[in-house]
């Protein structure tokens, strides 16, 4: 393969996976730790 098709599927790649990850955290079971700093300092 050119090596710009490998590196943009190498990009790619990286990106969904930080994408996944995202989603994850945000909403799998490690968001229960998250805390909402606007429920923190409430007026």
């Amino acid at each position: 393969m050119d090596s710009a098709t490998v590196l943009i599927i190498g990009i790619g790649a990286v990106v969904t996976a930080i994408t996944g990850v995202a989603i994850y955290t945000a909403f799998g079971p490690p968001s229960a730790q998250l805390d909402d700093p606007f429920e923190d300092h409430e007026d």
